[in-house]
């Protein structure tokens, strides 16, 4: 039996039409569950990532990666552990504004979360916490117990590299030099 571990996969694309559907089709083929699913633009403009978590094995990571990168519309695929990323979540919670103002233990809970309120109104309250889904899930999971939870919804992960550059950019530079060689070869060989 192999170990299934959670891994991060980060595309880089054109805002295509359809192209999500057809990143979505690879992780069904491998019976693989997308876990959280997150698209923006990049750091580069006119391309946007996608930042997706599956559990499996490595094995099947490289599969699934090779597979994406064959895409026409997919710049460069990667996939990371959490060790070699900076990665967040958000989460919003709404409670009951009389059982908020009751209960005094709350301003101690958010402290203790490092939660924010959002907004106050007659009938609730909007609390937001970012961070790991271990931290988000004991926020909610304390807040049940103590006041009761009206909504919860959690983001899907973002994510960052710990490297110095987007490795698309590394990527890119590359191919950009590799070109320049070539040209450079060409006009050389021209006189």
């Amino acid at each position: 039996m192999t170990d299934k571990k959670l891994y991060t996969v980060i595309i880089f694309s054109e805002n295509t039409v359809g192209l999500l559907n057809q990143i979505t089709i690879i992780f069904t083929r491998r019976q693989l569950n997308i876990e959280t699913l997150s698209v923006s633009p990049s750091a580069i403009k006119g391309i946007h990532k996608f930042t997706i978590t599956t559990f499996s094995d490595k094995d099947t990571m490289d599969k699934v990666v090779k597979q994406i990168d064959k895409r026409v519309d997919i710049l460069k695929a990667y996939y990371n552990v959490d060790e070699e990323l900076v990665y967040q979540e958000i989460a919003l919670y709404k409670v009951s504004t009389e059982l908020f103002i009751q209960n005094g233990k709350v301003e101690e809970l958010i402290r203790k979360h490092n939660a924010r309120i959002l907004e106050i109104n007659d009938s609730s309250v909007v609390l937001e916490k970012t961070g790991h889904y271990e931290e988000t899930q004991a926020m909610f999971t304390e807040l049940s117990q103590s006041i009761g939870v009206l909504q919860f919804i959690r983001s899907g992960r973002v994510a960052i590299t710990k490297s110095k550059v987007e490795r698309l950019s590394d990527m890119l530079n590359t191919l950009e030099r590799k070109l320049e060689e070539k040209s450079d070869t060409t006009s050389n060989g021209d006189e």
